[in-house]
């Protein structure tokens, strides 16, 4: 189920929060949980069922292993039970999301003709099972305290972060589970985290989607870019993925407060970043937090010298790289920002005395020309609108890239004013500054939540966004994470 969906807006999350508040009041809590965990399989289940016995089965393993690691005091044996839950968890993972990929490589490398098979990638599935990955780790080393299955079912389910995130840990959200007072309906919260759904719904949906029009068309005509719209359609995919993904867990958060519930913050302006090790501090957070914390340390960190520090950052992001897709391009991406990260700590005195405005551009021109390789289908197909780049063949505005920027509310403005009349590219160029003064030149979404009064234009401009996004709806689309 989507979040930007007439079902999800207009049905289930109104269900939700009667039915969750509801049986928390006039039962117990338990009562309360277990109706959420019944609608965050509904959310899940909705488009496909089959996700549902996947998701089920993985819980009821990790569970098992949980459940087993406390009961196991040896160490051989508690590493024993630590390697089933790590071979089971990646086997699952590897089945759905890269054994066709493996395939594919196998029969390249060596000539043979192993048959592809027809495999439904489970939405999500990379999220939830780092999620569970983690816990059991955690558990293994003792740091997990007992809980109650229905407590870990609704960690691993949650609705607002299951299919992209933020990726939590079960120290942040499963006590909130089993706090009685969170359980009790607050208008302050909810106001709260309706603003922040309303902001984050926005971005989805009034700029990523319509950034995503031009950026779809570039990418599928190539052949007729040249540098003017290569660079644009270059910038639009930086722009699009942005307010896609932090569109998406801003979403999640401001779900979560309508339920006094505290998701992590996953963005903090990532663009404003004058380092790329800045930029995976602010972008992605609790991805970047569970590779440092399950991969990154265990390979021994920064401890053990210069060279094994810069191999471990490079097989970090080889392994992260990897895990946004199953497709080289996705692997060369990371590599590119593993070299680029690399390079910024062995330079980092040289760095430092350049302008930070200088090293701010740089850094973003370096997003946006790997961001290429992220979306392209092909490292062909990268190289060829980077290529067009070079060329330096600059014209004017393809009609086609403009026409992704003239939604029927625009239609409707231009028909009292004719503004392209006398500017073709005039949405075109209104949207683009538009986003990038809401990317530099204000607090972002998370930080008006926490500065959010309830004042009457507030609340009013957050009510007219609200149908805005609604009477938008009949475009819907996924988010581009749901791939990963």
């Amino acid at each position: 189920m989507l979040f930007n969906s007439y079902i999800f807006v207009l049905v289930f999350l109104p269900l939700c929060m009667i039915g969750y508040f509801g049986c928390s009041h006039f039962g117990k809590g338990t009562y309360g949980q277990v109706f959420l965990l019944g609608m965050s399989l509904w959310f899940y289940g909705y488009f496909h069922v089959e996700y549902l016995f996947i998701i089920v089965f993985s819980i009821l393993c990790n569970y098992g292993f949980y459940v087993l690691l406390g009961r196991s005091s040896g160490s051989g044996r508690r590493k024993r039970l630590l390697a089933g839950a790590l071979v089971l968890d990646v086997g699952i993972l590897f089945y759905y999301k890269y054994f066709n990929f493996f395939l594919e490589n196998v029969n390249g490398i060596f000539g043979r003709n192993f048959a592809l098979t027809s495999i439904l990638l489970p939405l999500g599935i990379s999220f939830f099972t780092f999620q569970q990955l983690s816990f059991v780790i955690d558990a293994y080393k003792g740091e997990v305290p007992a809980y109650r299955f229905l407590d870990y079912a609704c960690f691993v389910t949650y609705f607002p972060q299951l299919i992209a995130g933020p990726i939590v840990t079960h120290d942040e959200l499963i006590p909130q589970f089993m706090d009685e007072e969170r359980k009790r309906f607050r208008w302050d919260n909810f106001v709260r985290g309706m603003y922040l759904f309303v902001l984050g719904l926005s971005k989805k949906v009034l700029i990523a989607d319509t950034f995503g029009n031009g950026v779809n068309w570039g990418f599928a005509n190539i052949g007729e870019l040249d540098s003017t719209n290569g660079f644009l359609v270059m910038l639009f995919y930086t722009i699009q993925i942005y307010f896609d993904f932090s569109g998406y867990c801003d979403m999640a958060v401001g779900l979560g407060r309508m339920m006094n519930l505290e998701l992590p913050l996953n963005f903090h302006s990532p663009y404003r970043a004058a380092s790329i090790t800045e930029f995976w501090e602010r972008w992605h957070m609790t991805l970047t937090r569970f590779f440092t914390r399950y991969v990154y340390i265990p390979l021994g960190g920064s401890r053990k010298g210069t060279v094994r520090t810069c191999r471990n950052v490079m097989l970090v992001f080889l392994v992260s790289g990897l895990w946004h897709g199953a497709d080289w391009t996705f692997v060369l991406w990371g590599a590119c920002h593993g070299v680029c990260s690399v390079l910024t700590r062995l330079c980092k005195g040289t760095l430092e005395r350049i302008p930070q405005a200088v090293r701010w551009l740089g850094t973003f021109l370096f997003l946006n020309v790997t961001w290429v390789l992220f979306r392209a289908d092909s490292i062909g197909d990268a190289a060829r609108l980077l290529g067009k780049l070079l060329e330096l063949d600059f014209g004017p505005v393809n009609g086609s890239l403009t026409a992704g920027f003239y939604l029927p509310e625009c239609g409707l403005l231009d028909s009292l004013i004719p503004f392209t009349r006398i500017c073709p590219e005039f949405f075109l160029i209104v949207f683009t500054a538009a986003a990038l003064f809401l990317l530099f030149g204000v607090r972002n979404a998370y930080e008006k939540m926490k500065a959010f009064e309830p004042e009457l234009g507030r609340l009013l401009l957050t009510a007219l966004l609200l149908v805005w996004c609604i009477c938008s709806f009949s475009g819907v689309s996924t988010f581009l994470y749901f791939n990963f």
